[in-house]
């Protein structure tokens, strides 16, 4: 008897306006490599855009990449708009240029994992894995 595996849905963004999208992309591919069905928003996002796709995509997990530094700010305004539609319980990360100093606030705003500059893709694929065997029990 075989379990079946829930393919991961991840939405990668890029909200506010930050254009460095170098980064998203390398991460986009990574997780596709990895198996995981990546839908990418694209620059200069709302979150209330984000949020509404995500929840539209029935996503697993939702990907901030931030390197402009507006990350607090956004990540409280993507997460009240996730409470408006009432998916708080859809997992955000957060990667890019994000200081030591930014971490706890953004983990009480909900953030469940940040990643940064050099993290191989492994490591987020990793932990996307934790969370959908939280998910879904045992993927294998």
């Amino acid at each position: 008897m075989s379990t079946k595996r829930k393919i991961p849905r991840i939405l990668l963004a890029k909200i506010g306006l930050d254009g460095h999208s170098r980064g998203a992309y390398v991460v986009a591919d990574g997780l596709r490599n990895a198996g995981m069905e990546v839908i990418y928003t694209g620059l200069r996002q709302l979150p209330a855009m984000v949020a509404t796709a995500a929840v539209q995509e029935d996503v697993d997990v939702i990907g901030v990449s931030s390197m402009a530094g507006a990350h607090i700010s956004l990540a409280w305004k993507l997460t009240a708009e996730l409470e408006k539609h009432n998916a708080l319980d859809i997992p955000i990360i957060i990667g890019g240029i994000i200081p030591n100093e930014d971490h706890e606030t953004l983990k009480k705003i909900g953030i469940k994992k940040i990643f940064l500059p050099g993290t191989e893709v492994k490591d987020m694929v990793d932990y996307i894995e934790t969370v959908m065997e939280g998910k879904c029990g045992n993927l294998k």
